[in-house]
């Protein structure tokens, strides 16, 4: 019974770990040459308190639980790079964008802690 709990919180993990589909995913040093680039839009959905604590000025923090009523605010064209503090919160926010139809979504693995 102990290794069928074992193999579900493995599944578990795996599951909310794996990239969403249609995202991309892309180290922090293969972002750190684009953010000057004005075609692409960056976002940090990690907690003010946590954004307030070190936050790449590119970045627009628009936490996760916000995000839902604040995608206006981003442009469905652009490119859009996602970031949090390991990677799991922003996956979860670039499937978000890309249910509603953002299709150039891509994921910063490791989040700032890889930064």
């Amino acid at each position: 019974m102990g290794w069928i709990i074992f193999l579900v919180l493995i599944a578990l993990i795996v599951w909310r770990t794996k990239p969403a589909k249609g995202v991309r995913t892309v180290s922090s040093a293969e972002v750190k040459p684009l953010l000057k680039d004005k075609n692409k839009q960056f976002v940090d959905v990690r907690t003010p308190a946590e954004y307030k604590g070190g936050h790449v000025k590119e970045f627009k923090n628009i936490p996760l639980n916000d995000l839902p009523k604040k995608m206006e605010t981003l442009d469905p064209a652009k490119e859009t790079y996602v970031i949090c503090q390991s990677g799991m919160r922003s996956a979860r926010a670039a499937s978000l964008l890309r249910k509603k139809g953002f299709t150039r979504v891509v994921n910063v693995k490791g989040g700032m802690s890889a930064w």
